[in-house]
């Protein structure tokens, strides 16, 4: 069975940083393109970053480049984000999803392979206010 936990969220400062995490199980982890997506109030889902099985290709949504950092353990079958000089824009709740996402496909493309993850874990809620 394909487990999911996200962890890491948390309430912070506009400027602040938070490190999330993404246990895997139930599946080879280290086979598997990995992404993490948010989900603010009264939106949809929002592709945020993409990391490819080896670690070696990394892909992230304007918002957030220059700030987020993907990185991942398969050793540990963990997925990372770390978030720095986070903005009140930045509040949502994180999930993390068994896909792969490039920054050169289409939105449609990018919309259609988030809402065909079968896969979710619980999330993790970043809220980011002063």
């Amino acid at each position: 069975e394909v487990q999911l936990v996200e962890s890491g969220g948390g309430l912070v400062h506009p400027g602040g940083s938070l490190r999330l995490s993404c246990a895997a199980s139930g599946f080879t982890f280290g086979d598997t393109g990995m992404t993490w997506v948010r989900q603010a109030p009264g939106k949809g889902l929002e592709w945020v970053s993409s990391i490819s099985t080896a670690g070696h290709t990394k892909t992230y949504v304007d918002a957030v480049k220059g700030r987020f950092t993907i990185s991942r353990d398969n050793a540990k079958s963990t997925l990372y984000l770390q978030m720095n000089s986070l903005k009140p824009e930045d509040t949502a709740v994180y999930y993390c999803i068994k896909t792969w996402v490039d920054d050169t496909m289409s939105d449609y493309e990018i919309q259609r392979r988030l809402e065909s993850n079968i896969y979710w874990g619980q999330g993790t809620q970043v809220t980011v206010s002063s």
